[in-house]
């Protein structure tokens, strides 16, 4: 079933613009899921206790506007759909004009002392609840790459990771990819849509190499390990 959450704008949470910037915007996405899996009994402490934990595979993310600082605001999300290990969700966010940002994602139920993903079981499912997904035109799951119809690469900044990148499952937090990301793109860009696929999972200390290719008002970033693995893809239209 749908689960929503209101708020405000606060200004930790805008860009030099006085909006809300695309990375709080995503943590808003990921808190409401989150606060729903408390809410429901399946939050984090327990799913550590099955050695069990949602990882994020990819997102698409649409954007009419972005709220300013001290706007009140409704975040929703909608999972509606289980498959195996899959689990997909919508999410909305709203303001006095409307509806000001969209998505959809797809996560994967793992076992992190295993190592695979587990089919999420009937209880799961049942606590949950299914509703209506949003009707938007679903991206494919993975980024596809086609080098020859980009301009590039162009190699970024090495940078290693902190602790201030880590989430509760000691790797680097969705949102902190796509901050990332954000930071490679040219001054004054505004996202109009972002697709984000998840690859590996990147540590304390591992070192993440941008590679930024470009088409018209498109970016595609590849964040890499220094053997030239990706961790996360993120494709930007501008």
């Amino acid at each position: 079933m749908s689960y929503s959450f209101n708020s405000r704008i606060r200004y930790s949470e805008i860009d030099e613009n006085g909006v809300l910037s695309v990375h709080s915007l995503v943590n808003y996405f990921q808190d409401c899921s989150t606060f729903q899996t408390e809410d429901i009994g399946l939050g984090i402490s327990l799913l550590k206790e099955r050695n069990l934990a949602w990882i994020l595979s990819s997102w698409q993310i649409i954007i009419d506007h972005l709220p300013l600082l001290g706007e009140q605001v409704k975040v929703t999300t909608i999972p509606y759909d289980f498959r195996s290990f899959y689990g997909f969700r919508n999410f909305v966010l709203e303001d006095g004009q409307g509806k000001a940002a969209w998505a959809n994602s797809v996560w994967v139920l793992f076992d992190f002392v295993k190592g695979v993903p587990v089919r999420v079981d009937e209880d799961m499912i049942r606590r949950y609840g299914l509703d209506q997904m949003l009707p938007m035109e679903n991206a494919p799951r993975k980024i596809r790459i086609r080098p020859e119809e980009w301009s590039g690469p162009v190699k970024g900044e090495p940078f290693a990771v902190t602790k201030e990148h880590l989430d509760t499952n000691h790797h680097v937090n969705n949102g902190q990819y796509i901050r990332m990301a954000l930071c490679t793109l040219p001054e004054g860009k505004r996202i109009r849509q972002l697709r984000v696929e998840y690859r590996a999972q990147a540590r304390l200390g591992d070192v993440i190499v941008p590679v930024i290719r470009q088409k018209q008002d498109t970016y595609l970033i590849q964040l890499q390990s220094e053997s030239g693995n990706d961790y996360a893809v993120a494709e930007m239209e501008t």
